[in-house]
Formats: C-alpha cells, sequence, structure tokens
C-alpha cells in the first residue's frame, strides 16, 4: 500500500477553481466518509484552505485510488473531470512525505513561512482521527509532518516578520490606507483567521473594530479583546456604512456580501471610499463589488502578491528549512520501512521458534535421560542455532527496506517460507 497525496493549489489552480473545490468545514465530516468509503482507499485526511485543497489517502491501488479521489472531487465540486486534472498535482510514498512536510513548514504557502498552515494540518488529522478515517500509516505520517513543521519554525528564521495570511491582510490593508490610525475596521467572522486579524490590529491606534458574525457569543468575545464592537450578522449594513476597511475571512460556503448589499451601503456613505480585503476561500464577497464607485476590493490574489514582495529575508531560510525536510523526510521512510517489514520478521521467527520447539518434542522420548542443566544446555543451544541463521536474513531485509530489493527480499521470504 501506498500513501498518496492528491490536490491542488495556489499555484496550480485560479482563485475561482480553487473555491469551487473547496471543502468547508460544515462539510468536512461527509467528505471523509465519502472519499475514505471509496474502494481503493484505506485510510484519508482532507486538508482544505484558503491556499489548498488536498487529499492525503493509503491507497489499496494507485490507479484505482487516483480514479477514486478524482471521482470524489468531481462529485463533490459539480465539476466534469476535465476541468480541473490539468490543475492536479500527484505525490505518492517518499514525494507525498516530502510534500506534507513542506507544507508544514510554511514552504507551499502564499505567504511563505505562515504559521496557521501549522494548526490547519493538525486540525485536518485531528478530525481525521476522531472519526476513524486515519490509521496506522496517516497517523505516523502527520504526526510527524507536525514535528517538521515546529523544527522549521524553531530552528531557523522562516516564520519571521509578516508569517501569517491574517497578519498579510492586515499589512496589505495598511499599507493601501497609507496606515490604520483613527481608521474605523469591520472584521467579518470570528474563527481563526479573523481572530489572527484582529491581534493583527491591536497596538495599531484604529478608531474602532467592529466585529460581525453568525454566532454573536463569538463575535462578542473576539471584540473584546481589543476593546472593539459586536455586530449581529443582520447588522453588517449598518457597519459598511460607517467604516473605511472590512477584512473578511469566514468558513461560509456561500456569499455573504452581495454586490446588492454592498451597492446600498455605498449609497449612504457619501462618497467616502470603502477597502474591502477578502481572503475567504471560497470568497465572501460578490467579485463584482470591486466595480462599485468608491470601492476597492483585494483577494487572495492581491495577498500573494503583496506578500511576495516582501519575502526576501525569509526566503534566504528556504534552504535551511529543506535541509530539515529531507532529514525527517529519510528517517521518516527508515522508521516506516522498518515498521513495514516488522511482522514479516516477526513471522519469520516464531515460524524458526515453532519448528525448533516441534524438533525437541519430537525426540523427547530420547532424551528422557538429560538431567535439567542438561535440558537447560540443549534448549539455549537450539535457540542460538536458529537466531544464528535467521539474523543475516533479518538484518538484510531491514537495511532494504523500503527499496525495490527490500520487496523482491520480502517477497522470497514469504514464498520460501509460506509466510
Amino acid at each position: 500500500m501506498s500513501v498518496v497525496v492528491i490536490g491542488l493549489n495556489h499555484r496550480t489552480a485560479p482563485l475561482d477553481l480553487l473555491e469551487r473545490l473547496t471543502v468547508d468545514d460544515a462539510r468536512l465530516v461527509k467528505a471523509l466518509g465519502d472519499v475514505s468509503g471509496r474502494e481503493h482507499v484505506s485510510e484519508a485526511v482532507i486538508l482544505s484552505t484558503c491556499n489548498r485543497t488536498e487529499i492525503y489517502a493509503v491507497a489499496e491501488k494507485f490507479h484505482g485510488a487516483y480514479r477514486d479521489i478524482r471521482d470524489f472531487l468531481a462529485d463533490w465540486s459539480f465539476l466534469p473531470p476535465e476541468a480541473f486534472t490539468d490543475h492536479l498535482y500527484v505525490h505518492y510514498d517518499d514525494l507525498a512525505v516530502d510534500h506534507l512536510f513542506a507544507v508544514a513548514a510554511g514552504l507551499d504557502s502564499a505567504v511563505l513561512g505562515e504559521h496557521e498552515i501549522l494548526g490547519q494540518v493538525r486540525t485536518a488529522w485531528e478530525l481525521a482521527l476522531d472519526e476513524g478515517t486515519s490509521g496506522g500509516q496517516l497517523n505516523m505520517l502527520f504526526r510527524h509532518a507536525l514535528e517538521v513543521g515546529k523544527r522549521a519554525r524553531t530552528e531557523t528564521g522562516i516564520a519571521r516578520n509578516i508569517a501569517s495570511v491574517s497578519t498579510a491582510a492586515v499589512a496589505m490593508a495598511a499599507e493601501r490606507l497609507d496606515g490604520l490610525a483613527g481608521k474605523r475596521i469591520l472584521v467579518l467572522g470570528a474563527g481563526e483567521m479573523a481572530e489572527g486579524m484582529v491581534r493583527s490590529l491591536a497596538g495599531a491606534d484604529v478608531a474602532e473594530v467592529l466585529v460581525a458574525n453568525r454566532t454573536w457569543e463569538r463575535a462578542f468575545d473576539l471584540a473584546q479583546r481589543v476593546g472593539g464592537r459586536a455586530l449581529h450578522l443582520a447588522e453588517l449594513d449598518q457597519g459598511l456604512r460607517q467604516v473605511d476597511l472590512l477584512l473578511t475571512s469566514t468558513g461560509a460556503s456561500s456569499l455573504i456580501v452581495e454586490h446588492g448589499d454592498l451597492e446600498a451601503a455605498v449609497a449612504a456613505r457619501a462618497g467616502r471610499p470603502l477597502l474591502i480585503v477578502d481572503v475567504a476561500v471560497p470568497r465572501d464577497v460578490d467579485p463584482a463589488a470591486g466595480d462599485l464607485d468608491g470601492v476597492t476590493l483585494l483577494d487572495m490574489d492581491d495577498l500573494r502578491a503583496f506578500a511576495e514582495s516582501g519575502v526576501a529575508e525569509r526566503r534566504r531560510e528556504v534552504a535551511a528549512v529543506r535541509t530539515i525536510i529531507d532529514d525527517e523526510v529519510q528517517r521518516f521512510v527508515a522508521v516506516a520501512s522498518a515498521r513495514e517489514v516488522a511482522p514479516l520478521v516477526a513471522s519469520l521467527h516464531t515460524l524458526g521458534e515453532q519448528v525448533r520447539a516441534g524438533e525437541l518434542e519430537r525426540f523427547a522420548g530420547r532424551l528422557g535421560e538429560l538431567d535439567e542443566r542438561q535440558r537447560e544446555l540443549l534448549d539455549a543451544l537450539t535457540k542460538g542455532i536458529v537466531a544464528k541463521l535467521l539474523h543475516e536474513p533479518t538484518v538484510g531485509l531491514k537495511d532494504a527496506a523500503g527499496t525495490p530489493k527490500g520487496e523482491r527480499l520480502a517477497e522470497a521470504l514469504r514464498d520460501l517460507f509460506d509466510l
């Protein structure tokens, strides 16, 4: 069985396609059950963020698993496979491990070195664990990936300065508005990304922070952290009439701010400009709202361009992170390979012990005159002979584990000894 990852991200797919294939939080459990229930998939974890949708799976048969996951994405997005297959990347075995480690380390993010992805990897794995779709192989892989992500951030400067989407969103807004001092800001959402944006606003000397969310209690708790004010979602229109900046990143599966809603709010603003930074995927704000007079609408594409212009210092850390990833991939493969051959080695030694014990029992009648001390010596002698005979095959199998030679040796042992 192989570990595979099949997905698409901000580098391989346009934003409108990426948002069509996003699996929102509300439907993740159902999606996990769907993909893990397919014929050639025995374990599955879905990682769906504003930058990517990826399915990590243990594949019974590689080509069969690819078809299963491709069909899952088609069913989920209501798109024909040909609409997105050219944008998919597929990695398996060592390359799948390398890809996940790079994701966890922040090398594959729109904001190089971002720290939010590490929490998203953990959350995706823990949900799959709770739902029983992540088993021994993916548990081992994701546990190791979290260790790699932590190493990258503690041993290198990859996460220095702006290292999250939420921080970058606020910084981009500040650049466009020539600073945030004295500005009134509305944050739409109260999840992890919105919380990050609110934290970034602390100390910016803003005039007021409003927080709107479907659950008012969560909006209230978040607003309290910066001395702001919570709004019910029904009050969103009033908030849009008052503020200078809208920051939004909810987990909604459809638009929250329609063109018509903004049109009415803009009409009541008496010509005051409004900047909107929408970093949700799928988007929270109707893209057509950017055509309204006085409205500037920025999305994830704009954020990537902004983040790209400020990564020179962190980019110098990429080589150090790659060294960590390469080392950890080798360590993971070695451990995984040893675990893979362990049952075969155990079976071989069990067989050897059964043969030894059987032969002693067969000759028990002829050994009746041996005293207890002699029987112990005979037992130790025969155990030593079996151990020496099996030592070289055991070492050779463990050393070659995970390689084509190892697979040939394993298959030969199974055939020769009927294991």
